[in-house]
């Protein structure tokens, strides 16, 4: 099963339960996929499908921030739900550790050192972003990679 299969069966589930959140964030993300496939006249892949859902939960992500500041726990709790419901179709994600093991892997072959400043940033995320794509969040390979290189 397709995970857009998947996204459609799940919806028609909600529906039936009665699961309104979850509900609600599958159509979301339905609508991103027709989106998608109406501007660029392509039927989308998995992995196409999972780039837009890791864009739906950095999405919500950084929208928790404003509504903390703001003190809205009602949109708090609501994208904290959201967040969950996406997670459930986002491939594994890479734990801190993995993610630090591939940094000093790619770092390795460029031959960049551990502790050598960020004059090389740039280009070690540049090699790193390709290998964790979809399975770990720009942020967290950004924080690796400073820490490798700090």
């Amino acid at each position: 099963m397709t995970l857009k299969e998947r996204l459609n069966a799940d919806f028609k589930e909600a529906m039936k339960n009665k699961q309104t959140v979850r509900k609600e964030t599958i159509s979301f993300v339905r609508a991103a996929i027709k989106q998608y496939e109406v501007d660029n006249r392509e039927e989308i892949d998995d992995a196409g499908i999972a780039s837009i859902l890791a864009k739906q939960v950095k999405m919500r992500k950084d929208a928790l921030a404003d509504f903390e500041s703001a003190g809205r726990t009602d949109l708090l709790d609501s994208y904290n739900a959201e967040i969950e419901v996406l997670m459930d179709y986002m491939p594994k994600q890479l734990t801190a550790d993995e993610i630090m093991g591939i940094v000093r892997e790619t770092a390795a072959e460029m031959g960049v050192e551990q502790g050598s400043g960020r004059a090389g940033m740039g280009k070690l995320m540049g090699k790193v972003m390709p290998k964790v794509k979809g399975v770990a969040d720009g942020n967290d390979v950004k924080d690796a990679v400073q820490q490798f290189l700090g």
